[in-house]
C-alpha cells in the first residue's frame, strides 16, 4: 500500500426546508478526501479484494459512528504522527480489520489525515454506489441511525423519488439533533444546528 502515497498525493425523520449543495460534488466529498478514496477504491479493484475492502470500510464507519471516543482520537490534530499510527493501528487490529485497510489507514494517519478519515471512507462507499448505478444519498446524524431511523429514512427518499439510492452515513455529533441529507445537487437539512442558523438569519434580516 506504500504506492497509495504517490497516487493520492495525500426519530422520524421530517424535511423542513432544502437549499442547494454549495458545490457540484455528488458524494460532498472534497477533492482530498475523494483522491484517497479513488486510491483505496482502484487498488482494491485491482488486487480482486474490493468486496472485502468494501465489507470493512462499511465496518470502520459503523465503529467510528458507535464510538465517540474514538472519533476524538481521531479528529485530535495535536497527536504525534507516529503515535497516532500507532494507536490507530492497534485498533484496528484489535477489531480484526484487513490488512489493506489498516495498511491505508497507516498512510492516511502519517499524512496527517485522519480528521479526514470519515469523509475519506464516505468517498468509496459513494464510489461503490455508482459502480452500481445508484445515486448516493450523503446522510449525517447527531447520531448513530437505529434500524427504524434508517428504514424510514429510505421509504421517505423513496417517496420523494428515490428509489434507488444508496445511503453513506456518517456521525457529526456537532449536528446537536436531526440529519442533513444530501442528494447531488439537493441538500435537505433537519438538523437542530441548520435550523438555529436559519432562525439567527432571519433575526438578522429582521434587524
Amino acid at each position: 500500500m506504500t504506492g497509495v502515497e504517490s497516487r493520492v498525493g495525500t426519530p422520524k425523520v421530517t424535511v423542513v426546508g432544502t437549499t442547494e449543495a454549495p458545490s457540484g460534488r455528488v458524494d460532498a466529498v472534497d477533492d482530498v478526501a475523494a483522491r484517497y478514496a479513488k486510491a483505496l477504491f482502484e487498488f482494491a479493484e485491482e488486487h480482486s479484494t474490493l468486496p472485502d475492502v468494501l465489507t470493512q470500510v462499511r465496518a470502520l464507519s459503523d465503529l467510528m459512528g458507535r464510538s465517540a471516543p474514538f472519533r476524538i482520537f481521531l479528529g485530535d490534530r495535536r497527536l504525534d504522527v507516529r503515535q497516532a499510527e500507532k494507536a490507530v493501528s492497534a485498533v484496528l487490529v484489535a477489531q480484526g480489520f484487513g490488512e489493506t485497510l489498516r495498511r491505508f489507514v497507516g498512510v492516511v494517519a502519517r499524512n496527517r489525515r485522519l480528521n479526514r478519515l470519515a469523509d475519506i471512507l464516505s468517498g468509496v462507499l459513494a464510489l461503490d454506489a455508482r459502480r452500481r448505478g445508484e445515486m448516493v444519498a450523503q446522510v449525517r446524524s447527531a447520531q448513530p441511525l437505529t434500524t427504524t431511523q434508517r428504514a424510514d429514512l429510505q421509504a421517505r427518499l423513496a417517496e420523494a423519488g428515490y428509489s434507488k439510492v444508496s445511503m453513506v452515513e456518517q456521525v457529526e455529533p456537532e449536528l446537536i439533533g436531526g440529519l442533513v441529507v444530501r442528494i447531488g445537487a439537493r441538500l435537505f437539512d433537519t438538523s437542530i444546528r441548520g435550523r438555529l442558523a436559519r432562525i439567527q438569519n432571519v433575526m438578522k434580516g429582521a434587524a
